[in-house]
């Protein structure tokens, strides 16, 4: 049991808790060890394999250590009958030459910190092993500047459309901003957003949170990108009143986000896309990358 409830840590802090140890009776045991271990582990969709294949003799990645800390916790004796809590206490503390990385969940791209305990009994008996998962928090020392964008949709202004035709297309102006493209990741995501005309009648506006995770292969040098979705909020619902201010306002979930990372083994990036969805089926897109970042 961790003494903090929220089990969130930052480099140089110390963690302490107990080991909760319920003996029925009481037995004899050969000592209680501890592992704290913290990994950036990548793997590969079945599309990024093949493509790893095709330049080089194997697809699998190494996983990367960033922590590995071993301790006694408590030497060979005996429980008594009951409940006994065994205190512990280690420091967050790269290894040497490696600097810690956030606490991130992933598609391709994991990075977690583990503590391992176990307590070795008898030879007739098998030991006694818990992990538990703590996260780690890594600030910067300074902020980027937080500069806003604002932003304008038109037909005239879509990427994938053929000159031809346009004329067939609807009219609609979608303009707004946002406040910030370099995001503390404790904050929330905000802007506006304004219909100023649409011929459609409209029918969400809704606000896609994505992940970037490229992988680079150490051999061959050869990247693969996957995109995924994290979440998916509707900020507005129907065919909203033209030159409407509608606030955008999401929050950043923790573990499936971090800040803005690259090595030489991966990079995790995020993007915003604004999805607009007509009655009739259509809908337009626009996107938006943004940098992470956990400010002290």
């Amino acid at each position: 049991i961790l003494r903090r409830v929220d089990r969130i840590y930052r480099p140089g802090d110390a963690v302490e808790g107990v080991v909760v140890v319920s003996a029925k009776a009481g037995w004899t045991h050969k000592g209680i060890t501890m592992r704290v271990t913290g990994t950036a582990k990548v793997q590969l969709s079945q599309r990024s394999v093949g493509l790893f294949e095709s330049v080089s003799s194997t697809a699998q990645l190494k996983p990367r250590e960033l922590l590995r800390t071993s301790l006694e916790v408590s030497p060979a004796g005996r429980f008594p009958d009951g409940v006994t809590e065994v205190p512990f206490r280690f420091e967050v503390k790269a290894l040497e030459g490696v600097e810690l990385r956030e606490s991130y969940h992933g598609v391709y791209v994991n990075v977690f910190y583990v503590i391992g305990c176990e307590c070795r009994r008898s030879v007739m008996k098998a030991p006694l092993e818990r992990e538990v998962e703590f996260i780690v928090e890594v600030p910067t020392s300074s902020a980027p500047p937080a500069d806003g964008k604002s932003f304008s949709i038109a037909p005239e202004n879509l990427e994938n459309i053929r000159s031809s035709s346009l004329p067939s297309i609807p009219r609609f102006k979608i303009t707004g901003k946002l406040h910030r493209q370099a995001c503390p990741i404790n904050l929330p995501f905000t802007g506006e957003l304004v219909i100023e005309e649409s011929e459609a009648q409209v029918k969400s506006v809704e606000l896609q949170l994505v992940r970037a995770e490229t992988v680079r292969h150490p051999e061959s040098g050869t990247t693969a990108r996957e995109a995924t979705e994290i979440q998916n909020i509707q900020i507005a619902d129907g065919d909203v009143t033209r030159n409407l201010v509608i606030p955008i306002y999401m929050i950043f979930p923790r573990l499936f986000t971090c800040p803005t990372m690259s090595t030489d083994d991966f990079k995790v990036e995020f993007e915003v896309n604004l999805i607009v969805v007509f009655v009739d089926g259509y809908m337009v897109t626009e996107n938006f990358p943004i940098q992470l970042y956990r400010f002290k």
